[in-house]
């Protein structure tokens, strides 16, 4: 009993639990419940960049092997999220993050650059936090262009999930780009199991279901393997048949083991300046921008967040330990493409274990433990259809499009660079293209009404570098 009192006061000295108005107990509790309500990252981040091909038409690795690479590193960085910086947060790979650089970034070379660039990001952003200049990169952008970054991410990623669902389809031929499923109509067991995934999905959220779209997930794949082993759907593809209204990643079965070894074999695949010879110096330091301004803002929102939720907030606005948090979040970064599966970031999901109690470090350390013991049950992705799992990119895409409300859309100088940004990502189904497009129009609605000193330098730096990025293949033809 005196050991256990000893070990209890050590927890308290160090995490400060008693200072903060917690307990053990609810830390505990509060770190179970922000892992149960960001679990879907195992599963969803496997779907994502596995489910992209590189610029050579390879896929980064298996479902498994990606959900064990992203579990690991999770585990890990949260974990040194709680002890380094003592604060409720748990970090994983980012959801608009991981569609970039699937969809963004690895589309223009191999996987192992586009991971190198990750890591590049991450250490950027850590150099910008040991400088201190963190503040002025956080001030340069107008904090309407910074909600605009994150809404056009958000209907970026509902376009995918509508699509990966084959719920919205291209249409191949005529002046209409997509249409809803095939030639107007819905068609196939997949898409009504998707549809029924986002009902579930959503009634789950509405009614504040802790764990909502984790267990949309696993409700929705129950369904889909009784629908598979009734109906023998199949796989869109295999081998050289076709069939439109097949599985379009996983097709669900009962899996022939539930705990196994785990493959890391994402884990040391990046290649750091190979980007740099692929597709040149300028494309790969706009990617590394586009990455590093995403991850860098999308942190001081989300820490500023959580700490207000908890109560935690200094008189300056700002969390303890605010260096430390950012210190982290920077080496998940790295950590993040290191390991292969993308850039870590933290997770606004934390409030949820905030709202249970959580108070202190010791709740990520929970947090971070339970994705480690996850590692083993990486086979059960295979299980999972995406069209069970990308529901929740829907919502997700909600829950970041929710944020539109801060802007001023009566201001034109902010309300049109706002515009173009949200809507040129899902319309070019590129990030990188809405954020040039945003900044460059800020940039020249700024000067056209005699307010150029307004421009951060940085900005004028940043929105002449888009402009070489749009025209760059006419500047090569010329140069040539």
């Amino acid at each position: 009993m005196v050991a256990v009192a000893v070990r209890r006061s050590i927890l308290d000295r160090y995490f400060k639990i008693t200072e903060r108005g917690s307990s053990v107990s609810r830390e505990i509790r509060g770190g179970f419940v922000t892992f149960f309500t960001m679990a879907y990252i195992i599963v969803l981040n496997p779907i994502i960049l596995g489910g992209a091909l590189d610029v050579d038409g390879k896929s980064l690795g298996s479902f498994s092997a990606i959900a064990a690479g992203t579990a690991l590193v999770a585990g890990v960085l949260t974990i040194l999220m709680g002890v380094v910086a003592n604060y409720p947060l748990a970090l994983a790979t980012g959801l608009g993050l991981n569609a970039f650089v699937a969809f963004g970034v690895a589309s223009q070379m191999t996987w192992a650059d586009a991971m190198g660039l990750v890591v590049i990001e991450g250490l950027m952003i850590l150099a910008l936090v040991l400088t201190g200049f963190r503040t002025a990169v956080f001030h340069a952008v107008p904090r309407e262009l910074k909600i605009a970054i994150s809404v056009g991410i958000g209907l970026f990623i509902a376009l995918i999930g509508f699509v990966d669902a084959g719920f919205v389809r291209r249409t191949g031929v005529g002046p209409v780009p997509v249409q809803l499923g095939t030639n107007g109509f819905l068609n196939g067991w997949p898409v009504l199991i998707f549809a029924i995934g986002l009902i579930i999905t959503i009634t789950l959220y509405v009614k504040k279901v802790k764990g909502a779209i984790l267990i949309s997930i696993v409700l929705t794949t129950i369904i889909a393997i009784v629908v598979e082993m009734l109906v023998k759907i199949g796989p869109q593809v295999s081998g050289d048949k076709i069939n439109p209204v097949g599985w379009s990643l996983n097709v669900p079965k009962l899996p022939d083991t539930i705990v196994s070894m785990p493959e890391f074999g994402t884990l040391g695949q990046f290649s750091l300046l190979g980007s740099f010879s692929s597709v040149g110096v300028v494309t790969a330091l706009l990617l590394v921008f586009t990455l590093m301004l995403a991850d860098f803002f999308d942190t001081m929102g989300t820490m500023t967040a959580i700490g207000a939720e908890a109560g935690l907030l200094q008189k300056d606005g700002t969390p303890p330990n605010t260096t430390k948090i950012l210190i982290v979040d920077s080496l998940a970064a790295v950590a993040g493409g290191a390991g292969g599966v993308s850039s870590n970031t933290a997770y606004i999901e934390s409030a949820s274990g905030v709202g249970e109690g959580a108070r202190t470090g010791l709740a990520s350390v929970v947090t971070g433990v339970l994705f480690l013991l996850s590692i083993v049950f990486a086979p059960l992705v295979n299980v999972i259809p995406s069209e069970a799992a990308v529901p929740a990119l829907v919502l997700v895409g909600f829950l970041m499009m929710q944020q539109v409300s801060g802007i001023d859309w009566r201001n034109q100088e902010v309300a049109i660079p706002a515009f173009l940004t949200i809507v040129l990502m899902p319309f070019t189904y590129s990030i990188s293209v809405g954020i040039g497009a945003g900044f460059m129009s800020y940039v020249l609605i700024k000067s056209v009404r005699g307010k150029a000193k307004q421009v951060h330098p940085l900005l004028w730096v940043v929105a002449g570098s888009f402009a070489v990025y749009f025209a760059i293949d006419p500047i090569r033809t010329l140069l040539a």
